[in-house]
């Protein structure tokens, strides 16, 4: 009996890592892998601009529409009077749904006079910033030439098109012109292109509201993430192209990061560049940031705290330390899962000055700084610890006061929809603490279900992805995407993984230690979480599965370049592969599932 497909190509990715990692050497007799040329050069700038080029093109390429329906309309308690400009036999209603919840119904008449129930619409939280086709089960049977739309709440209703029996649109007018003024804007149907998916209906719509001075829907996370978010619809008007824009670009803009991450760690052009690539073949990486959520704006941030308290412990200078403690304060106005970010930090920081403690303590300099490490004029124990103490009033201020500072500020939309103009005023103060109140309990108190939800285990060996957008056509074909690791990343990198681990505790590498840290300081938390996750919590993990990558490249030598570059070619092969699951490309459903379904609980 022939192998599937589906089974043949995990085994053969499986097969090439284990050959990638027979190169290599004994970790037991391995020098520790030295410093190499850091300094950023003409190349470095080319290689990264070249990198980056390429993924943006791909990335900004069928990312949304960049026309929408932009007046809208809220018909609660009041109806408005669509003419189809004469009798017409009506085969469809298309609507563009805003924001606000409520239902409408929907009734035809023939005079004007008399109406008949056709249909009704409940538009509820999920309903919202899409295209919508109204259910007709009582299709007028004799020509009609008004329909009659009845709002109920304050749910807001933008262009409105009705066809007629030969399937063409007609030309309609209408009491209320916000339902027909931009008819040309009207799809033949409504895909992810032109409406919102997944938690869009959530995040786009309160960034929308920030810019509308509404208050927003959608507070179960700090604000700042969405007030980025609204960044692009104050750009490119609130289109789908608008809502998703910020995060592609900062999506584009973690390569460079990264580049810049793995050549302050490792040094040299090759491991850098592989690593950017790599992320840029990431499937997370791709479909997460050309969604409108605000997962990508806390990696970005984690990227910058983790690349700026390296920076710190490598150098012992303490600007580092404050940008690391600014990118940190950022990050948690974004997404309290930078509370974890933030807690790794605080334990390479701790044991960063538990060793330079011990080691001026006994005369000697500290082995974190080689670049610098000085033989003579040691600084006395005494003053190291005046030093410490300096050190941790500095950290109060950069990672306590002014973060503190950024995530309250971060709710002056909040208030300024309120009416309240002061952050000093008693009812600003009054809602910022409300909100946490209301985070906390509700995120602790989660029970809801999903069918692509998934636990920490899962995430680690890519077993459950989550799917965002699932859409079958009549010709066998489909379009469709979701968010999950490049297996190339996600098997190669656990295993990286593991020799960080017997690097840092056998051979005491610091730089092992560091990524070690920052990997589980973001998972070991949702190990003991209960309420119901999904794979794209592993995203942040996922930014240090790369970099263990990079540590396992640095420990090959010369003559092992090749599996290096092989690895890497391997990750942009398998994104090719998997790009139209990971884009929405329109493809041959039973095609796709034979190459793309390469485990049961893949729903690809």
């Amino acid at each position: 009996m022939p192998m599937k497909t589906t089974t043949f190509f995990p085994i053969i990715t499986a097969l090439l890592i284990v050959l990638f990692y027979l190169g290599l050497p004994d970790l037991k007799r391995i020098p520790l892998p030295q410093s190499r040329e850091k300094r950023f050069d003409r190349r470095d700038a080319l290689l990264v601009a070249l990198l980056t080029l390429i993924y943006a093109a791909v990335a900004f390429w069928n990312l949304g529409d960049t026309q929408a329906p932009q007046t809208v309309r809220s018909l609660d308690g009041q109806s408005a009077v669509i003419d189809l400009g004469g009798e017409e036999n009506v085969s469809r209603v298309q609507f563009y749904t805003g924001i606000g919840q409520g239902s409408y119904s929907f009734e035809f008449s023939a005079d004007g006079e008399t109406w008949l129930p056709a249909s009704s619409f409940e538009q509820g939280h999920a309903a919202l910033l899409k295209w919508q086709e109204l259910d007709l089960p009582s299709a007028p049977q004799s020509p009609v030439r008004y329909l009659r739309i009845s709002g109920y709440g304050p749910a807001e209703l933008g262009e409105v098109a009705v066809y007629g029996g030969d399937g063409q649109m007609l030309p309609i007018t209408s009491d209320c012109p916000e339902l027909c003024d931009e008819q040309a804007l009207v799809p033949a149907e409504g895909t992810y292109l032109n409406s919102s998916y997944f938690d869009e209906i959530y995040h786009a719509r309160t960034a929308w509201e920030h810019l509308r001075n509404i208050y927003p829907y959608e507070v179960s996370h700090p604000p700042l993430g969405k007030l980025i978010l609204s960044v692009g619809i104050a750009l490119f008007g609130m289109t789908p192209f608008g809502w998703r824009f910020m995060g592609t670009l900062f999506g584009v803009l973690m390569l460079p990061l990264m580049y810049a991450f793995a050549k302050k760690l490792y040094g040299g052009r090759l491991i850098p560049g592989c690593c950017a690539v790599i992320f840029a073949a990431d499937f997370m990486h791709f479909t997460q940031t050309r969604i409108a959520t605000i997962d990508t704006y806390a990696v970005f941030f984690i990227l910058l705290m983790y690349l700026f308290m390296w920076l710190f412990v490598s150098t012992d200078r303490w600007r580092y330390l404050a940008l690391s403690g600014l990118f940190f304060g950022l990050g948690a106005a974004s997404k309290w899962t930078c509370l974890y970010a933030g807690a790794g930090l605080g334990v390479i920081w701790l044991i960063y000055w538990v060793r330079r403690l011990i080691l001026h303590g006994r005369g000697q300099a500290s082995p974190l700084q080689p670049e610098q490490n000085r033989t003579v004029g040691v600084e006395p124990a005494l003053t190291q610890t005046e030093l410490f103490l300096k050190n941790i009033l500095f950290c109060l201020l950069f990672f306590v006061l002014i973060p503190g500072v950024i995530y309250y500020l971060s709710y002056y939309p909040y208030a300024l929809a309120e009416g309240i103009t002061s952050p000093f005023d008693r009812g600003y103060a009054q809602i910022v603490l409300e909100n946490q109140k209301f985070m906390f309990t509700y995120h602790s108190g989660v029970t809801a279900e999903h069918p692509y939800s998934s636990r920490w285990y899962q995430w680690i060996l890519d077993i459950r992805p989550i799917l965002y957008y699932l859409k079958y056509y009549p010709d066998g074909t489909r379009s469709s995407f979701g968010a999950w690791v490049n297996p190339v990343l996600c098997w190669a990198g656990l295993l990286a993984l593991f020799v960080l681990v017997y690097m840092a505790l056998a051979r005491r590498d610091k730089k092992a230690g560091f990524l070690l840290i920052g990997y589980l300081a973001q998972l070991l938390p949702w190990v003991f979480i209960t309420r119901i996750t999904f794979e794209y919590h592993y995203f942040p993990s996922a930014v240090f599965l790369i970099l263990a990558l990079g540590y396992v490249f640095s420990l090959m030598g010369r003559q092992e370049r090749w599996r290096v570059l092989g690895l890497t070619g391997l990750s942009v092969a398998l994104f090719v592969l998997f790009y139209p699951a990971l884009s929405g490309l329109r493809v041959d459903n039973s095609t796709a599932s034979a190459l793309l379904q390469w485990l049961p609980t893949w729903p690809f």
